[in-house]
């Protein structure tokens, strides 16, 4: 077993195989429940969120 693994002849396809079906699998879990898509389509907008909060944060500041 180890010597078919040493043969780099072997190996790759097998490392593709392996991360085809982890792309599969990471592909399937985001996409096949809606709500849990739609909990991470929301996830896209944490950052920008932020920012709107510091520059409400930073008005108040200087009004206040």
């Amino acid at each position: 077993m180890f010597e078919w693994l040493s043969n780099m002849e072997n190996t790759k396809p097998l490392a593709l195989v392996i991360f085809f079906i982890s792309y599969v699998g990471i592909v399937w879990y985001v996409v096949a429940n809606r709500k849990r898509s739609q909990r991470l389509e929301s996830y896209k907008n944490i950052p920008f969120q932020e920012d709107d909060a510091l520059k409400t944060q930073d008005k108040v500041e200087k009004n206040g």
